[in-house]
Order: C-alpha cells, then sequence, then structure tokens
C-alpha cells in the first residue's frame, strides 16, 4: 500500500500509513492457519503426543471432533494442544473480565474555595467531599485567590487546614498544601 503524504512545516512531505491508526491483537491462529512443518501436540485430556508434522496433528484434531490451537506460538517447535476454540475463547473472554472486576479505580475530583468562602458554603463543600471519599475517589482541593486576595494567602492555607482536619475521619492528606501560581492545592485520599 501506498503511503498516504501530507505536508508539514517548511513543505516538508510526511508519510502516514492509513492502515496503521488501529494496531490489531495478535489472533490465536487454529486448525489450517497454523503455518509451520512441525507442531508440538497436546491431546484434549493434556497428555503430550509429541512432535508431529501439521497434517498428522490437524488429522488427530480431527478424530476428537475438534480444534487444533495454537496456544504457545513463540515456542519451538510451537506447541498446538486439540480444544473446543468456541469454549477456548469464551474462558480466556471471561478471565480478562474477572481481571477487570477485580481492578480498582478512582478518579480525581476538585473542590475549589476562596479564601473569603463563607461558612455555609463550606459546610455543603465539605458534604461533597465527603461524599467523593466514601465512593472511594481522590478530591483535588484548591484554594484560588482573585487579584489583591494573594496577601491573604495564609488564609487560605488555614481554610485547607480546617477542612484536612473536618475529613481526618475518613481521608488523609496524600498532597500537602502548595502553591502553584495563585492557587494552593491539597489532594485527600480516602483511607
Amino acid at each position: 500500500m501506498f503511503p498516504f503524504l501530507t505536508y508539514g512545516p517548511g513543505g516538508v512531505r510526511i508519510a502516514h500509513n492509513r492502515f496503521a491508526r488501529y494496531p490489531q491483537e495478535p489472533r490465536t491462529r487454529i486448525n489450517n492457519n497454523i503455518r509451520v512443518r512441525e507442531v508440538r501436540v497436546i491431546d484434549p485430556d493434556g497428555n503430550q503426543i509429541g512432535v508431529v508434522p501439521i497434517q498428522e496433528a490437524l488429522a488427530a484434531a480431527a478424530e476428537f471432533g475438534l480444534d487444533l490451537v495454537e496456544v504457545s506460538p513463540n515456542a519451538r517447535p510451537p506447541v498446538c494442544k486439540i480444544m473446543d476454540y468456541g469454549r477456548y475463547k469464551y474462558e480466556q473472554t471471561k478471565k480478562q473480565h474477572e481481571a477487570k472486576k477485580k481492578q480498582t479505580t478512582f478518579q480525581l475530583k476538585e473542590i475549589k474555595v476562596r479564601p473569603k468562602t463563607g461558612e455555609h458554603d463550606l459546610k455543603t463543600k465539605l458534604g461533597h467531599i465527603r461524599k467523593f471519599l466514601e465512593r472511594k475517589d481522590k478530591v483535588k482541593v484548591t484554594c484560588m485567590f482573585r487579584g489583591r486576595e494573594i496577601a491573604l494567602s495564609s488564609r487560605g492555607r488555614e481554610l485547607l487546614a480546617q477542612i484536612a482536619a473536618e475529613v481526618e475521619d475518613i481521608a488523609a492528606v496524600e498532597q500537602m498544601p502548595k502553591f502553584e501560581g495563585r492557587t494552593i492545592m491539597m489532594i485527600l485520599a480516602p483511607k
């Protein structure tokens, strides 16, 4: 295939492969798609038949009424097992689903406050922080300063310390408050 050409800065041509956008996962080869002369064959019971020519292996698989599936393509010679391919694929997807289920995922939620945030607004934001932490999400608390409010940086630190003290029963401070430009930022993680 011919690559797709575009022009970059300075009139330099850039070649793109149109078909390389979607990387394909390696496929399991079965039956006639196995392209080697000899394979190590394992029967459905798990016993080794030995290293045999591919035609004999295919004949043995047909005798059992099952498929010849390449389970270890990188071995020399490749290892093939006589099995039901549909059932094998089903078990593989089931294993992947179980592995995905055991993974713990979290999101980083952000709550923004100002040094002059009122008491009632602060209670509402604390309620949101508690809700996020109970759902096992991390919370990034940001105190923003506008204009001359930067002179109230000590008030911003006090505010973040107060928030950390309010939720210390369910959260731990993962990242201590630190300045980034005109904001002070702190990250809370669930205990």
